[in-house]
């Protein structure tokens, strides 16, 4: 059998750049696509994967990123993040628009874009990594929490859209993980982004990764629909157990 493809979004760091390296070790070849080309080549080079470069928000990036890879088995949607903490009264709307371009739009395009290729490789797969923030709402956050809402409602209207098909579809919804998601959130603000993590052992991008090779590794028949993920200490949220 030839070797079977893994398509990862944004795979230059983070949850994507785990993915990509443990599904290369599962024997996937990976096309990795970020706006950082540069570090996607070098986790390419290492895994021997094909680094792409592709900016979700943009359509015509999306296109050209999909008409580069000509078969896909597995896609995994991890592009997104969050920008702010504002309330509703002090919402920035170029912060709204950028998260839902990013997560919502985002997904929706690269979904269209290889669902096809996905069918016709007779054993598809689409993962989208949402959040623990498509199932809450919490103060300051409504920007996040409404994009990952709408993030998700698109991903599980898949699931019954392409009954009978050949494509499989799973949510992975991780709570706290310490990649570089708050230092994006804060605008570079390390101090802030750690203290986010301060007093409790979150994930990391290789848990998230683990699972998602799990997920995309189970027999054709078994499809994984949803997984929600969470250190030990976090209950919700907003609720987890600092130590000191």
């Amino acid at each position: 059998m030839s070797q079977r493809t893994a398509v990862v979004t944004g795979a230059s760091a983070g949850i994507g750049a785990a993915t990509a390296t443990r599904l290369a070790a599962e024997g996937f070849h990976v096309v990795l696509g970020a706006r950082r080309l540069d570090r996607c080549q070098e986790i390419a080079d290492k895994i021997g994967g094909t680094a792409l470069q592709l900016d979700v928000t943009d359509e015509a990036s999306v296109e050209a990123f999909a008409a580069s890879v000509p078969v896909a088995h597995v896609l995994v949607n991890n592009a997104g993040g969050a920008r702010g903490l504002a309330t509703v009264q002090d919402a920035v709307e170029d912060d709204w628009r950028w998260m839902w371009e990013a997560n919502v739009l985002g997904t929706l395009r690269v979904t269209k874009a290889f669902l096809p290729k996905l069918i016709e490789s007779g054993d598809g797969h689409v993962v989208t990594v949402t959040s623990v923030a498509a199932f809450e709402a919490y103060d300051n956050g409504s920007g996040y929490t409404s994009a990952k809402h709408a993030q998700a409602a698109l991903h599980r209207t898949l699931r019954g859209e392409h009954l009978g098909q050949p494509v499989r579809f799973t949510e992975i919804a991780p709570g706290m993980v310490e990649t570089d998601f708050s230092v994006n959130r804060f605008g570079g603000d390390t101090e802030r982004a750690e203290a986010v993590y301060r007093g409790l052992q979150p994930l990391v991008a290789d848990d998230v990764a683990d699972t998602i090779a799990w997920a995309v590794t189970r027999p054709s028949h078994v499809n994984i629909d949803q997984i929600i993920m969470k250190p030990r200490a976090q209950a919700s949220a907003t609720r987890a157990h600092r130590e000191g």
